[in-house]
This record gives structure tokens, C-alpha cells and sequence, in this order.
């Protein structure tokens, strides 16, 4: 069976085009997330609050985040993608969040097979609004659990490289260590 954190790779144009994996489809109020046991989804939780995912959510494969994650990437598309599809992306910004005391970059990106979405470079690009609701959802999605996170601004396409760099390197060092001895799953 295939792991979509292991086995799928992140694309030989890797960081300034990539593949990513879909978990969540926008529109979706389910938060699904990968099971690092399994490679398979498994339903995280129904979001507390009357909201919904402005963007599908997934990750880059073969990367691991300073959240002991694979690297987050919302992929703008014009429909929902269906979890566990691979989508050829782009980086276009990086806006960061500070959950649970630990950074948690969001990869903004676009898909490259969407006419829509495809010619767009920078997240500046983008309406205001758009941006807006992008920031708004991360800050508003896990309030009424009781948690509060900060999100910054978004940050502009180059500044995506080396956080997707690192990242792949990051996974790449834990990956040749094994990740069992790491308490992350394999």
C-alpha cells in the first residue's frame, strides 16, 4: 500500500512547483488529517465553529514542519478536490500561525491544471477580501474550542522556498534516522 507522506514525492521542481496531497476539500466544515501510521485519513474532528475550509487543504509530501507535521499547503482551485488527490502546485505566499506555542507555516498555493488560479504568482495578486478570508478562517476555526492562535500577514512567493526547502530536508534527516525513535510514525 502506498503512504501519502512517504511514498508520493514532492516533484522534481520541488520547492517552486510541487505536488500536494489533499485532505480536506474547500467547503468541507470535517477536518480530515493524515494518519502517520497508515498514510491513510482519518476524521480529526467536525469543526466547532460555522465555518468552513476557504481553500483545499492538504500538504506537501516528504516534508516535515517545525510542527512535526508534513508541511501544510492550501491549494487554491476553483472546485473542491477530493482527499487524497494529488494536485501539480505552486507556491504564491506564506502566511504563519503561532498554535499551541509552535510555528505553523501554511503554504498558499494554486493549482497548476486550474485556468482560473494558474497564472497567479503572488498572493498580492489576489483580491484583498480573498486574502481576508483566508487569515479570518485560520484565526476564527478553532475558537470555540477554547483555543487561540495568532496569524500573521501573508508573506510573498519567495519566502515560501526556503520554508518548503527546509522542510524537505528537515524530513529527509528524520526519515534516514527513522522516524519510530523520533515518536512521529513511519
Amino acid at each position: 500500500m502506498t503512504h501519502a507522506w512517504h511514498d508520493v514525492s514532492p516533484g522534481p521542481k520541488s520547492p517552486e512547483e510541487f505536488t500536494s496531497v489533499i485532505e480536506i476539500p474547500k467547503g468541507s466544515s470535517v477536518k480530515y488529517e493524515l494518519d502517520k501510521e497508515t498514510g491513510l485519513l482519518k476524521l480529526d474532528r467536525v469543526l466547532y465553529s460555522a465555518v468552513y475550509y476557504p481553500a483545499n487543504y492538504g500538504f506537501i509530501p516528504q516534508t516535515l514542519a517545525e510542527d512535526d507535521d508534513p508541511l501544510d499547503v492550501l491549494v487554491l482551485c476553483q472546485e473542491p478536490v477530493a482527499p487524497l488527490t494529488l494536485v501539480r502546485s505552486r507556491p504564491i505566499g506564506l502566511m504563519t500561525m503561532i498554535d499551541t506555542g509552535k510555528r505553523d507555516h501554511k503554504i498558499l498555493a494554486v493549482a497548476l491544471d486550474d485556468p482560473e488560479y494558474s497564472s497567479y504568482r503572488e498572493a498580492s495578486e489576489l483580491r484583498a477580501h480573498h486574502l481576508a478570508m483566508l487569515q479570518r478562517f485560520f484565526l476564527d476555526y478553532k475558537t470555540l474550542e477554547g483555543k487561540a492562535v495568532e496569524v500573521e500577514d501573508f508573506q510573498p512567493a519567495a519566502g515560501t522556498l526556503g520554508v518548503i526547502q527546509e522542510a524537505l530536508e528537515r524530513y529527509s534527516t528524520h526519515r534516514r534516522r527513522g522516524f519510530q525513535q523520533h515518536g512521529k510514525g513511519a
